[in-house]
C-alpha cells in the first residue's frame, strides 16, 4: 500500500462575491506541491470548493487521501449532504437549487477516483499547513489584482 497523500485547502473572496483565490498544499512523504489559483468574481464556497477538487485533480494515481479544510460547507456537504442533494434532483430540504452543483457534481466524481478522508481543522489557528494554503489563495488574489 502506497503513502497516504495529506492535502490541506482554503479559499477565500475580498467580497463575497468578490475577487477570489484558492490555495492547496499536497504533502507525500518527504515532497511537498503547492497549488493556486484565482477567479475575478466569486464567492467564498467556490473557493474552498475549487480549492480542495484542485488538489485532487492534481493526483495521478490511486491514493489514499487525508483532505483537510477549514470550511464545514466543504466537509460536510461532500460527507453528509450531497447524497440527499443527489436523491432530491440537486436541491436542498427545502427544494431549492443546490449552490455551486457545477462544482460539487465534480467533487463527487472525484470522490469515486480516490480514497478520501475529509477532516475539518479551524482555520486561523496556527495550523502551519492550513495557514500555507491561505496565504497561497491571499497570493492568488493578490497577483490577480496586479494583472
Amino acid at each position: 500500500m502506497s503513502t497516504p497523500v495529506t492535502i490541506y485547502t482554503d479559499g477565500g473572496c475580498r467580497g463575497n462575491p468578490g475577487p477570489g483565490g484558492w490555495g492547496a498544499v499536497l504533502l507525500w512523504g518527504e515532497h511537498r506541491k503547492e497549488l493556486n489559483g484565482s477567479e475575478a468574481l466569486t464567492t467564498n464556497n467556490r473557493m474552498e470548493l475549487l480549492a480542495a477538487i484542485e488538489g485532487l485533480k492534481f493526483l495521478n494515481r490511486d491514493v489514499a487521501v487525508r483532505l483537510y479544510t477549514d470550511s464545514q460547507y466543504v466537509k460536510q456537504g461532500i460527507t453528509q449532504w450531497i447524497r440527499g442533494w443527489k436523491k432530491n434532483g440537486w436541491q436542498t430540504a427545502s427544494k431549492q437549487p443546490v449552490k455551486n452543483k457545477d462544482l460539487w457534481q465534480e467533487l463527487d466524481q472525484l470522490m469515486g477516483r480516490y480514497r478520501v478522508s475529509w477532516h475539518w481543522v479551524k482555520g486561523h489557528s496556527g495550523d502551519p499547513m492550513n495557514e500555507l494554503a491561505d496565504r497561497l489563495a491571499n497570493h492568488a488574489m493578490d497577483k490577480m489584482g496586479k494583472s
